[in-house]
């Protein structure tokens, strides 16, 4: 296989962060999220629950960007959607206008929300998806606009925010990886603050750190964020983006 490209390392690294989720719906939000969690599902963690993005789970792996051919499953319309993540049955990979140090996330407005220099989507489902089950978050490209001191609105629930909140926004909530364009990062379990756990390929603490805009918590050993195996590499490339439409979102 040739030289395994920064995008392949992402997706791969995306579907780690589904590895044994166990029957969960997996919602991944971009394209290197939805590689990642058909790459985990056709791999090592088959359980996962895959809609076609109307009212189906579909069984098999298709291609991103393209219908999915697999065998229905079962029926799963939008309103029951709301039966199961209720229950913490989600996992959602979304991603962040700006993300803090404690995972607030901003997806409706930059500056003042009395008056917005920038409108976005609204906060849509980010309160209910940081509360009533894990979440993780995919930025295509790591820099100081999007981690952020302070998020200009909270649209998902941060792990202070949460603690704030008491046991009602606790009870499911889970911030769990964080996967950008060049590391992989998680929260510490005591301070709740962002913690890096691996850098990609070609990238350094350093570079990290700088793209940040607030204290990381960095630990005394950072690996590599590993690469994909020979067969993952040709399932991304064969089977689930063949027109390598990974390499839009990220480049390198």
């Amino acid at each position: 296989m040739s030289e395994v490209t920064r995008a392949e390392v992402c997706a791969v690294a995306c579907a780690d962060a589904y590895r044994d989720n166990g029957e969960v719906i997996a919602s991944a939000f971009g394209t290197i999220p939805a590689i990642g969690v058909r790459l985990a599902r056709h791999t090592f963690s088959p359980d996962l629950v895959l809609s076609d993005g109307e009212a189906t789970a579909v069984r098999g792996t298709w291609p991103v960007g393209g219908p999915a051919e697999g065998d229905v499953e079962a029926w799963l319309p939008f309103n029951q959607i709301f039966t199961l993540v209720w229950n913490g049955k989600r996992h959602i990979m979304m991603i962040p206008t700006q993300l803090d140090m404690y995972g607030n996330c901003n997806i409706s407005a930059i500056g003042d929300h009395a008056r917005p220099t920038v409108q976005l989507l609204g906060v849509r489902g980010a309160p209910g998806n940081t509360v009533y089950h894990p979440t993780s978050y995919w930025v295509p490209k790591h820099n100081t606009r999007v981690f952020v001191p302070k998020v200009d609105m909270v649209s998902g629930v941060g792990n202070d925010s949460a603690r704030k909140a008491g046991p009602a926004a606790t009870r499911y909530h889970e911030l769990r990886r964080v996967v950008t364009d060049l590391a992989v990062l998680d929260f510490a379990p005591d301070s709740g603050r962002l913690r890096l756990v691996s850098v990609h390929p070609g990238v350094t603490v350093d570079d990290v750190v700088a793209a940040t805009g607030f204290e990381l918590v960095i630990p005394d050993s950072v690996p590599q964020t590993r690469k994909p195996t020979a067969d993952e590499l040709e399932l991304i490339r064969t089977v689930i983006d063949p027109r390598n439409l990974r390499d839009r979102e990220v480049q390198g």
